[in-house]
């Protein structure tokens, strides 16, 4: 390129040297250079047009035939629009591999804006939420899909948990719908089918319901007769003992049927729970009183009322959650240990908490603790009568609250249990006393 520039000042200053030597030998000097300048800049101005031509039309000429500098800028121009039609023929092969391999995806994916209006969607998005290309390209995603709980969703903050659905185009379908933040304030919407996994959820409730319901009668007359045989003074002395233990493990199995029920009625009942007013100290005296007439409790039991408010919800949901922490505290805690009960209200909404010094759990079991029949010591849990389903009750009766269970614990050291509960759900007469706070 140096070279180049070197040649045509080169040539300029021959083509000036040219004039002034035939303005000294024909006169006048200043004509002959002046014309000289002006056929240079002629020439410049010709090459100049016929790349302007080119590069106007450049799809239907081939690269005109300049040299110098000119013919050099020309080859560059070649070599660039070259590289641009290869990265341009590269973005449209991945471009439209993008769109196969989306197009051949299970799930529906749908691109949005930081406004929420739809970018692109594959074949998959279109059946499922009935979408139509071009027509639905650039509306807001919440135009189309007007459900309450997908608006919610959609304009909110946690999107960790899918949201489930009944679409508009059939209603005995159910999408799952994710956001996926990315990019510069954009989001990814995966829709998915699990119409399938839903019907099967509701044979499982139904058929977990029906068999408890079958299994009490039977059970029922079961007990019935152990307590007749138990209270018989004529009982041949040597079945005292395995009367004893099937009493025994008939009320165990009359509990787990009894947490079975509730723990189907709260899976069965959609949305949110009622908005009752409850009693919530007067409620946490009548247990703590309950608690003090065991005869296997540990030595202390004591009751933090920190605030007089109550909760907005269902007193029997609430209850039993509250019992469920309770006499988890109180089964294993030791003798000589203590169990706290504790209700408090601040900012961030009302909490009751269940603080135990009993034997602890380890780490790796807690997150795994609301899960149906979970134990972390089977053997355990079965000496003291466990169900498995206590914390699987307590975190649906809390969802259905809007609250949340939070556990704490270090093994041999005792446990934390705490529900949350939001502010909503705080009675008025308690959003007074927290604004004043």
């Amino acid at each position: 390129m140096a070279a180049m520039w070197t040649f045509a000042l080169a040539r300029l200053a021959g083509i000036l040297a040219s004039g002034l030597i035939a303005g000294l030998m024909i006169g006048p000097v200043w004509l002959w250079i002046v014309l000289a300048v002006s056929l240079y800049l002629a020439w410049q101005l010709l090459n100049l047009h016929r790349l302007d031509r080119w590069l106007r039309l450049r799809s239907r000429m081939d690269p005109p035939n300049l040299g110098g500098i000119w013919g050099d800028i020309v080859a560059q121009v070649v070599r660039l629009h070259r590289r641009k039609l290869f990265h341009k023929q590269r973005l449209v092969q991945l471009f439209r591999e993008l769109r196969r391999s989306t197009a051949a995806l299970p799930d529906g994916v749908i691109i949005l804006s930081a406004q929420r209006e739809i970018v692109w969607f594959n074949r998959q998005a279109a059946r499922l939420l009935g979408l139509k290309r071009p027509v639905d390209i650039g509306l807001r995603i919440d135009n189309l899909i007007r459900a309450p709980e997908f608006i919610h969703y959609l304009h909110g903050e946690d999107f960790a948990t899918p949201l489930v659905i009944r679409p508009p185009v059939q209603v005995d379908w159910h999408l799952a719908l994710q956001l996926v933040p990315y990019g510069a304030g954009q989001y990814l919407l995966l829709v998915r089918d699990v119409t399938r996994q839903m019907h099967l959820e509701a044979m499982r409730k139904d058929f977990v319901a029906n068999a408890s319901h079958e299994l009490r009668t039977p059970l029922t007359v079961i007990s019935g007769y152990l307590d007749t045989l138990a209270d018989d003074p004529t009982m041949d002395p040597t079945w005292t003992g395995p009367i004893r233990d099937m009493r025994a493990q008939a009320r165990r199995m009359n509990a787990i049927i009894a947490d079975l029920l509730e723990l189907s009625r709260l899976e069965s009942t959609d949305g949110e729970a009622s908005r009752d007013p409850i009693d919530v100290p007067q409620m946490l005296e009548r247990m703590h009183r309950d608690a003090l007439v065991r005869t296997d409790r540990p030595r202390q039991v004591l009751l933090d009322l920190e605030s007089t408010c109550g909760l907005f919800g269902s007193a029997q949901e609430i209850e039993s959650a509250f019992t469920n922490l309770l006499v988890n505290g109180l089964k294993y805690t030791l003798a000589e240990g203590t169990v706290r009960m504790r209700w408090w209200v601040d900012e961030e909404g009302a909490h009751f908490a269940v603080i135990d010094t009993g034997i602890g759990i380890p780490a790796e079991h807690i997150p795994r603790l609301t899960e149906r029949f979970y134990r972390v010591d089977a053997g355990r849990s079965r000496d003291h009568g466990g169900s498995g389903l206590g914390l699987a009750i307590v975190k649906h009766a809390l969802q259905r609250h809007g609250g949340w269970l939070e556990v704490q614990s270090e093994e041999g050291k005792g446990s934390t249990f705490t529900c949350h509960f939001p502010p909503a759900r705080i009675r008025g007469e308690v959003l007074r006393s927290v604004a004043n706070a």
